[in-house]
């Protein structure tokens, strides 16, 4: 028998040490945001489930919790992505002609975890840009997305780039009914030869010799090199390969210690993207710490198809790999009701400083601040003192 007080596989409580550091990485990442310029919006957890999966939200179907309204009888959802949340924002309530930049931060629900160990409460920050249909917005999602790497401590990481336009340019003229498609960009993205050669039986020669050689085109900036010369000259093709040169380029430019490499065959979120997809990796880490790209059809459903680029992470798992943060610096202070007393200790507050005061019986307690100072009584003053 259970106990009633057991949460649920892959839930947990975020303790006072890990909710400070989350807490303090969200407050940084959404002030970075706002000095790029970014709006902060605030969309519901609960939604009618068909505005959650409408459009290019239909594939989040399966990880999307979903419940009856008692007050209207309609099948509501809670959300398991806010992108689709933001381009409705975007396209109703807000309704602007020009580039539109809108961050937000907030939890949302898987029903099944993402990998082995992962929540199913993931906490989502993201930033999307919207209106702007050139690589400049794809430049600007990735410059913040390492920008916010860098305040959790991590200095070097791994961007990989690929574009969804280089299989779109190879399936042109191919008949591919939707369930195949999805084998096949699985197939892609695991690199399994044997799954691909199985979902391409039946197909041109020359359209299974390009999914062949597409699934051996990652690694280093040979890559794109590679893929002009092995993949068929198909404007699509040419122009994702000239988008992911160009933002190479400009981001080993600024940002000298990010590894730049490519995999042209990883076609996760392919049903998603409309171009330019990119993620984050630290050192050493296989799994991607942020994801994004350019998806320009996401607010179609919404009656405004109009350019979109930006990037998602969750707060908990870069805590996870963030650098190691000691206890905050505090202050500590006895209990009383003094009014000289009283008043330092407010007067600290406003200040900035965390106080905490000693309830009677509690002086050896341990707590999650490090009281480098004491409140003491000094020739009837109260003053501080180093501990």
């Amino acid at each position: 028998m259970s106990s009633a007080w057991l949460l649920p596989e892959h839930i947990a409580d975020v303790l006072p040490s890990q909710a400070r550091r989350i807490e303090e990485l969200r407050r940084a990442l959404l002030d970075m945001a706002r000095g790029y310029g970014f709006e902060l919006v605030i969309p519901p957890l609960l939604e009618h489930l068909e505005s959650l999966l409408s459009g290019t939200g239909r594939e989040l179907n399966l990880k999307t919790f979903k419940l009856v309204d008692q007050l209207s009888g309609r099948t509501l959802g809670l959300r398991a992505d806010t992108t689709p949340q933001v381009a409705r924002i975007d396209a109703h309530l807000l309704n602007r002609n020009g580039v539109t930049r809108l961050a937000y931060c907030g939890p949302v629900l898987h029903t099944r975890p993402e990998r082995l160990h992962a929540t199913r409460e993931p906490l989502q920050f993201g930033a999307e840009i919207y209106g702007h249909a050139g690589l400049e917005a794809e430049l600007e999602v990735i410059e913040l997305a390492l920008d916010g790497l860098r305040a959790a401590g991590i200095e070097a990481p791994v961007l990989d780039l690929g574009d969804a336009r280089v299989l779109r340019g190879l399936l042109d003229g191919v008949a591919l009914p939707a369930d195949r498609l999805i084998d096949l960009t699985a197939a892609l993205a695991h690199k399994d030869g044997e799954a691909l050669s199985a979902v391409t039986a039946g197909l041109p020669p020359a359209a299974r010799q390009g999914f062949a050689t597409l699934m051996r085109l990652y690694g280093g900036a040979d890559v794109l090199a590679a893929a002009r010369s092995q993949l068929p000259a198909h404007r699509l093709i040419t122009a994702a390969l000239d988008d992911l040169a160009w933002l190479a380029s400009h981001v080993q430019r600024t940002h000298p210690q990010v590894r730049v490499g490519f995999d042209l065959a990883d076609m996760s979120g392919y049903a998603y993207y409309s171009g330019v997809r990119f993620a984050l990796y630290g050192a050493g880490a296989s799994d991607s710490l942020v994801r994004g790209g350019r998806y320009d059809e996401v607010g179609a459903v919404f009656g405004r198809n109009r350019p979109a680029a930006g990037f998602s992470l969750d707060l908990k798992a870069l805590v996870e790999l963030a650098a190691p943060q000691g206890p905050r610096a505090a202050i500590r202070a006895p209990w009383g009701e003094d009014r000289a007393l009283r008043e330092a200790v407010r007067g600290l507050r406003a200040q900035g400083e965390t106080v905490v005061c000693v309830l009677p019986g509690h002086e050896h307690e341990a707590q999650e601040f490090d009281c480098d100072r004491e409140l003491t009584l000094v020739d009837g003053r109260w003053a501080l003192r180093a501990l």
